[in-house]
């Protein structure tokens, strides 16, 4: 009875070309996400900065229902709940959402839950500037606008700079879980290989060394900014 080959390097490094060649659309989903999230996530901010009524009560239940709900039941949601929910809206005008690519839904449900985190860590920055230091640009007659560009965004922005990188970290892992409404990924490419070849812990690892190198890339990145904008400090 020959030996079963449970596992190969030499097909790890088989595998990675395939892997590579879906690298884009994990990179598609999580910067989409993360510039969609931060354009919501500063209007989130603005709500809950200038406490302006019912919306800032709105957004208070929106970042604690994604802060405690796993992204994958967000995932299904959105993927799920949405055309459900619009489909009475949409089909007289002959728009069927059911039709709609997955990866719309993918990106939506990464922008809106990044947002949550974003505007927590953007609104946590911007209080953490020195009030003595706006209050004194006031007292030289600095307008607000002037006030927010030279003195509070710099500042915010070193300020944020570490979480910052830990919320694009924590985005290109949550990535890995788009394959479970049909994205073809690295994570969705493996799957592909283990119906086809009956090996997928060489995919696994594979894609774990594409996510290890990518994000200590990120990681190493925002660290050289963040010493780099230390002056602000």
């Amino acid at each position: 009875m020959g030996k079963i080959d449970y596992f190969s390097i030499k097909r790890v490094f088989e595998y990675l070309p395939l892997l590579l060649a879906r690298l884009h659309i994990t990179l598609i989903i999580a910067f989409s996400a993360l510039i969609f999230g931060l354009i919501l996530g500063v209007v989130i901010t603005v709500v809950r900065l200038f406490n302006i009524p019912i919306l800032k009560q709105v957004t208070t239940v929106y970042i604690s229902f994604v802060r405690g709900v796993p992204i994958n039941i967000q995932l299904f949601i959105v993927y799920f709940g949405i055309p459900a929910l619009l489909y009475p809206v949409f089909l007289p005008i002959g728009i069927d959402l059911n039709q709609v690519e997955p990866i719309y839904f993918v990106i939506a449900t990464y922008s809106l839950s990044s947002a949550a985190f974003l505007s927590v860590m953007i609104t946590a920055s911007m209080q953490g500037v020195d009030k003595g230091q706006t209050e004194a640009a006031a007292s030289i007659g600095m307008t607000r606008f002037q006030m927010f560009r030279r003195i509070v965004s710099p500042q915010a922005f070193h300020i944020a700079l570490p979480e910052l990188g830990n919320t694009v970290v924590s985005i290109m892992k949550d990535t890995s879980l788009a394959f479970t409404v049909g994205i073809i990924d690295m994570v969705g490419t493996i799957s592909s290989i283990a119906a086809r070849t009956r090996h997928s812990l060489e995919g696994y690892v594979g894609a774990a060394l594409i996510y290890f190198i990518f994000c200590t890339a990120l990681e190493r990145g925002f660290s050289f900014f963040e010493k780099k904008y230390r002056v602000y400090k």
